[in-house]
């Protein structure tokens, strides 16, 4: 039986509003805050990407409760962000590459993820698919999912990927900054001019198996390699708009539109170095070099601990905030990936504590509800604000699931149980 609706529009204010009305200084439309709500509500919200995962294994932080000092995401502000879906972000350090143990920091994180769900029961649930998160859903709960932020943790291994896979993770970041021995990053050294053939078996391996392939921080050669080379939608799991913030980690309008062709999904990073280049930079740049000494400090003191050297750092930039940056900047770059992609191919990859610096209305995942709220302003319809929301993603996911159906179920899609020499 649904509740009148005047009980509903209080229950919608009481759960969102705390933290919504405390982040917009400007006046609200109040009629129109009380539809996104209602729009938000119904929705199913997806973030493709948060970097909670790290502070949840390396401080044995399983959601509930206040996070650890700097970081900020829990069930309770879930809630109020009316979130139904999180990507986990398995993020592997390149120091792991250089140190050994990429594959064993990977499960750790994998494990801190099931033991969050298995310690809070009654609000997370394990998801692989589609079908789950929309079961989540119904039921109430978060679906919690997991995708790896850096091809390095498979060690080169198709055999190590397929396990992965089956231990749930349905993404992998094929790079970080750092361009490992099959594909070149967005930010490093340009090896392969892209993808080289082990590269690209990894890619075709990911559509046999179903798992999204995310090219968030890869170069743009490798990107172009992929889309050349993929039977199923791709990702970019958090990534803005090139012409917008003109970041290597940001995609440019050429990408977008082959994206699109592809019927994958670009997620907008909520970093707000990548929502506004020209004002943030200066501000960032003169903030490092003010705080060079101390970080130069932290860099000595844990140079054979890089949880806590990165631990540190994100304190030491938290208390030096860069000067705000209003939403609208934000919400500039989801316009311009529709207007360059079309509605269909872009969703939130927020990047929630894997940066510290995000636009007003936008620090955190309780306050997804304003994303809604200026989406409505800028006159997209509950039908286009849905999509954004989740639906785009859920769209990909599920072809990149009848891809992976279609495909030989044969050990890999060319036979191959190699990994590189």
């Amino acid at each position: 039986m649904r509740a009148p609706n005047l009980l509903r529009c209080v229950f919608l204010f009481l759960l969102f509003a705390p933290v919504a009305q405390a982040q917009n200084p400007e006046p609200r439309d109040e009629k129109l805050w009380q539809r996104a709500l209602q729009i938000h509500r119904r929705a199913i919200v997806i973030d493709t990407h948060n970097d909670v995962t790290t502070p949840m294994t390396n401080n044995y932080f399983d959601l509930n409760g206040a996070p650890p000092i700097p970081y900020r995401t829990n069930i309770e502000r879930m809630k109020q962000g009316g979130l139904t879906a999180e990507f986990f972000s398995l993020y592997v350090r390149p120091w792991y590459v250089q140190h050994g143990g990429s594959t064993r920091r990977t499960l750790d994180m994998i494990d801190a993820v099931y033991r969050a769900v298995e310690r809070n029961p009654r609000d997370l649930m394990l998801a692989t698919s589609v079908a789950d998160i929309r079961r989540a859903k119904r039921l109430g709960k978060l679906a919690c999912l997991m995708g790896i932020e850096g091809g390095h943790a498979i060690e080169d291994s198709l055999p190590t990927l397929r396990e992965f896979y089956r231990l749930g993770v349905r993404y992998m970041t094929l790079t970080w900054n750092n361009t490992n021995n099959w594909a070149d990053a967005g930010r490093g050294e340009k090896k392969y001019g892209g993808l080289n053939e082990f590269g690209q078996e990894v890619v075709r391996e990911m559509n046999r198996l179903g798992m999204l392939v995310d090219v968030s921080h890869v170069s743009d050669e490798t990107i172009s390699d992929v889309l050349d080379v993929t039977k199923a939608p791709i990702i970019a799991s958090h990534s803005s708009a090139r012409a917008l913030s003109n970041m290597s980690r940001n995609i440019p309008d050429d990408l977008l539109k082959r994206i699109a062709a592809n019927g994958g999904v670009v997620n907008v990073n909520f970093y707000s170095a990548f929502v506004d280049t020209k004002t943030v930079t200066p501000q960032s740049n003169a903030r490092d070099e003010r705080l060079k000494a101390q970080q130069d400090a932290i860099d000595e003191k844990y140079k054979d601990d890089p949880e806590r050297r990165a631990e540190e750092s994100d304190k030491l930039e938290q208390a030096n905030p860069l000067p705000p940056l209003p939403i609208s900047k934000l919400i500039d770059h989801f316009d311009h990936i529709v207007k360059v992609a079309g509605i269909d191919h872009v969703g939130i990859g927020a990047d929630f504590d894997g940066a510290n610096d995000m636009p007003e209305g936008a620090k955190d995942v309780s306050m997804l509800p304003n994303i809604t709220y200026e989406l409505l302003k800028r006159g997209y319809s509950e039908r286009d604000i849905r999509k954004i929301l989740g639906e785009n993603l859920l769209r990909a996911m599920g072809q990149a699931e009848r891809v992976s159906r279609s495909m030989s179920k044969s050990i890999s899609g060319d036979g191959s149980t190699r990994r590189i020499k």
